[in-house]
């Protein structure tokens, strides 16, 4: 068939004229015109927004058909009581301009209340004859009752979805009537409402009421097409396309894929029922080529098209993959580290609002042009045109889901949580940008996290579910379910440790804070995490953060970061723009070039395959019921264990192996005993041992295993083939660990597939447990200060012979096993039995023990090799990538961030101790 002409993009000249068309309708018996009322901080756009421009372009860019009419612009506005009747034919007392929240400055309202009316009249072009009228809401906040022509036509509940009602039969053939009642208590009600209250504050924000998207009208046949739910199949080399109708009697549904003009792939198929669309050799969507197909739909009645749309659609996929030994999320096969800020989007003078379509792009063009790569959309849902821009120009989005209010919520509410949930998930889920659904933020309104997390995943197992972004904070408890361990914390950064099912992100972050005169919504009040002196040294505390993420990609294993955040909020001042996006507060230059250090750093992880080498972990069994069983050696002998946090120090330590190059292949991997060093897992006569390297090239090649694609089809795992016995893998059964050859079965293939968990003994280093010590700087010129206790504070001070008997005192420490963890370390109090030495705040203290869990993990902390390359380094056991550092004779916790202003070899010098006689033995 001859190809058709290039299919336009939503936003082009033929929309526009029809939207400014659509602009000039009349409203009739207005009482008061529309006057915009002065925010309290303006944007460059905000003038630009008229009566007949009130964003003209078309909403829905990915479901696209070519007569629509909008209905943006001047409408009456009312109060509204509970119970009133609407008021139809009436003149209401004031005008707004629509679609912008009643709070806001453009709206012309600029105030809350719980209940509206709004009012105008439309006529239905002449050319729309014969066909039906359906009438479209982009969104409203919160529940949504419609009238044409005094003639209830539907009603909805929910504050961030689309819907819809046709029309048709309402309508009178002249100058129609619509009245739209609004109800929203805001935080009150129970509802998704996001950030929004009703006395903003803090990091709470103004309320967005009323009718907040466009609304439209749009004429289709009486069969029509009611949603595009696009999942791309990359493997496969072809689209999945679910095409969802109204009306439909036995219509056929033809869909034809474009790359430009030319045709890649066509299928046909029925209503409801998936088409696989043929994508040859597919163009992959990612941030550096954010490559989009073009999409035409049609709905057939034997040859005779009978409704159409056109669309677009992004070929990538999205998984979780072991990279050098972590669990990672990998976006078309491979790990790029997700960079990106928290976008909260709001506006000034707008609200939820933005002002202008360019006003929407404007936010993301600004994280492509400072090097991020990934936006990370924060407890609202944007209008859809916001993810077209996502999609076009190329960023990695995770959406959350707006949350209920901080209380627990009752049934009701879950209810309509789960209800809004799912809308969500279903307007947005053929948007390629978006990788990953955050259901929950810490503890806000938090309930079943657990079932809402598999929830999610049934309803789209293409994409990764976060379930709880802040699991660290607020008291919120994991539910253990969901693709990604999340925490939050600021300043930061720090980051969880990946697990065998979940990869580690941090999902907040930062907030440094600065004042710019002039572009403040509350002059004078703004605030953050942390505030700086300028533009300068914002910069300079920015850039040290992003090397702190890239350590922390390296060890413990982070994957993505979210910056707080790309713009300021009302009372918060973090952003990297100013509020009304006029001053841009850091060196774009600097800011860039440590996103790409980072992000190139993150692509040659790719190349070290999927176990970390020089580092140490346990070998975890994955078959279903024994997943409790780890590898260990027992009388040189390999066997699969019950290994917990209970076992025995020996048992841990036997069941941590270092992972080394192959002996025999560096290509592939040794397992080199953690307490017997130079002795590795080998195979002889088929059975697994530990035995001490012979230095033969037999004990090489019986040493050496190769990694390969898990045998039970999983990702997120890893099976070990034998380096001289090809086909042979280590398996276990009967709790022996053998080398077997490979069995066509299931059970085989389980019991071939091996987890790459956390090493059960968390120090890398050795150091003296039960006897007291001191510990010595070893930064050069300092070596005569030694890590004291002083006022309950942690310091660093000269100590010699002449030094007195108290401070020798409070110079020493007795080493033991970990309060939290024994195979770490905690530092007892010479002079005060019972106290440790912990962190809180960052900063090291020595306080008493006082019974919690809490304490105890503050005051654990394992030894590793020195970060200088001498001496030994001290890592948090609860905020790994952490160390003990001093700075300014001041003693901190901190890993390229915190209270290191320096460079990274600064940071590693001063977190290096040396262990030596104690000054008070």
């Amino acid at each position: 068939m001859t190809p058709p002409p290039r299919l336009t993009r939503p936003g082009g000249v033929a929309v526009r004229l029809l939207s400014l068309f659509c602009g000039l309708l009349s409203l009739q018996g207005a009482q008061a015109a529309w006057a915009p009322k002065p925010p309290p901080l303006s944007t460059p756009w905000t003038s630009q927004v008229s009566t007949t421009n009130a964003l003209p372009e078309y909403p829905r860019p990915q479901m696209v058909r070519s007569d629509w009419l909008n209905l943006n612009g001047e409408w009456q506005f009312g109060n509204a009581t509970a119970g009133q009747t609407p008021p139809f034919g009436q003149n209401l007392a004031e005008s707004i301009l629509v679609p912008f929240p009643i709070e806001s400055g453009i709206s012309g309202i600029k105030r809350h209340q719980d209940r509206m009316w709004y009012r105008r009249t439309f006529t239905v072009p002449a050319a729309w004859s014969g066909r039906r009228v359906q009438l479209n809401f982009g969104a409203v906040d919160w529940e949504a009752t419609v009238y044409v022509n005094r003639q209830l036509v539907g009603s909805h509940r929910g504050g961030f979805d689309s819907f819809s009602f046709d029309i048709t039969g309402n309508l009178n053939g002249g100058t129609n009537e619509i009245i739209v009642g609004v109800y929203d208590p805001t935080e009150t009600g129970g509802q998704p409402v996001g950030k929004q209250r009703n006395n903003p504050s803090g990091i709470f924000y103004t309320a967005a009421s009323g009718i907040w998207q466009t609304v439209w009208l749009e004429p289709t046949p009486s069969a029509r097409i009611t949603r595009l739910d696009m999942t791309p199949d990359l493997t496969g080399s072809a689209l999945r396309l679910i095409v969802q109708g109204a009306g439909v009697a036995g219509q056929t549904v033809e869909a034809v894929a474009f790359d430009g003009a030319t045709q890649v792939g066509i299928a046909t198929g029925s209503v409801g029922a998936e088409i696989r669309i043929p994508v040859p050799n597919p163009k992959k969507w990612s941030p550096e080529s954010p490559f989009l197909y073009d999409l035409r739909v049609s709905l057939k009645s034997g040859s005779t098209v009978v409704d159409q749309v056109t669309s677009y659609f992004g070929m990538r996929s999205i998984a979780l993959k072991l990279v050098g030994g972590y669990l990672r999320p990998v976006l078309n096969g491979q790990f790029v580290f997700q960079m990106g800020t928290l976008d909260q989007g709001y506006w000034p003078d707008g609200i939820f609002t933005a002002p202008t379509d360019e006003a929407l792009k404007f936010d993301i063009q600004k994280h492509k042009d400072l090097g991020y790569n990934f936006i990370r959309k924060h407890i609202k849902v944007e209008p859809q045109r916001w993810y077209y821009w996502a999609d076009k120009l190329g960023l990695i989005v995770w959406q959350d889901m707006p949350l209920m209010d901080l209380r627990t919520p009752d049934a009701a509410a879950r209810t309509q949580f789960e209800l809004e949930l799912r809308e969500m998930i279903d307007e947005h889920r053929s948007s390629p940008s978006i990788i990953t659904w955050v259901v929950q933020n810490e503890g806000w309104g938090q309930y079943d996290q657990a079932r809402l997390a598999d929830l999610v995943k049934s309803w789209d197992p293409s994409r990764l579910v976060n379930n709880m972004s802040g699991i660290n904070c607020c008291g919120a408890v994991d539910g253990g379910n969901g693709d990604l361990a999340d925490w939050h914390v600021y300043v930061g950064p720090a980051s969880p440790s990946p697990s065998a099912k979940r990869a580690a992100v941090l999902g907040e972050f930062g907030g440094l804070g600065l004042r710019v005169p002039g572009h403040e919504w509350s002059p004078g009040n703004g605030f953050g995490y942390e505030m700086v002196a300028d533009g300068a040294a914002l910069t300079s505390r920015y850039v040290g953060l992003i090397q702190g993420v890239q350590a922390l990609m390296n060890k413990p294993g982070l994957s993505a970061a979210v910056y707080t955040e790309i713009t300021d909020v009302e009372n918060e001042v973090n952003g990297m723009f100013t509020y009304d996006r006029a001053v841009l507060k850091v060196d774009a230059n600097q800011v860039r070039t440590a996103h790409t250090n980072l992000i190139n750093a993150s692509r040659l992880l790719n190349n070290q395959g999927p176990l970390p080498v020089g580092q140490y972990r346990a070998l975890q069994v994955t078959t279903p019921g024994y997943t409790n069983r780890y590898v260990r050696h027992f009388e040189s002998l390999g066997y699969t264990e019950v290994v917990s946090s209970a076992s025995t120090g020996t048992l841990k330590q036997d069941a941590t192996f270092k992972v080394v190059a192959g002996l025999a292949d560096a290509a592939c991997y040794s397992f080199e005993s953690r307490n017997f060093p130079g002795s590795y897992l080998r195979h002889s006569a088929s059975r697994i041992r530990r035995d001490a390297r012979d230095g033969s090239a037999l004990f090489d090649q019986d040493a050496t295993f190769c990694a390969r694609a898990a045998l039970d089809g999983s990702s997120l795992y890893v099976s070990l083939e034998s380096k001289n016995k090809p086909g042979f893998y280590l398996r276990h059964r009967n709790g022996e660990v053998w080398v077997d050859a490979l069995e066509n079965t299931t059970s085989f293939r389980q019991d071939a597939t091996w987890a790459v968990a956390d090493p059960w003994w968390k120090s890398n280093a050795n150091v003296p447990v039960g006897s007291f010590q001191s510990f010595q700087v070893t930064t050069p010129n300092y070596t005569n200060r030694y890590l004291r206790h002083s006022d309950s504070l942690g310091f660093t001070e000269v100590v010699d012979g002449a030094s007195t008997a108290t401070l020798k005192q409070d110079a020493t420490f007795k080493l033991v096993a970990g309060l939290a963890e024994s195979s770490c370390y905690s530092f007892e109090s010479r002079n005060y039995p019972g106290q440790y030495l912990r962190h809180a705040g960052s900063r090291i203290r020595k306080d008493a023990r006082d019974g919690t869990a809490l304490f105890d993990q503050d005051a654990t902390f394992c030894a590793q090799p020195g970060l200088s390359g001498t001496g030994v380094s001290f890592e948090s056991f609860n905020y790994p990538g952490r160390y003990i550092r001093h700075y300014a004779a001041e003693v901190w916790t901190a890993s390229g961030f915190g209270k290191d202003w320096d460079s990274a070899n600064g940071l590693n010098a001063d977190s290096s101790w040396n262990i030596v006689a104690p000054w008070a033995p």
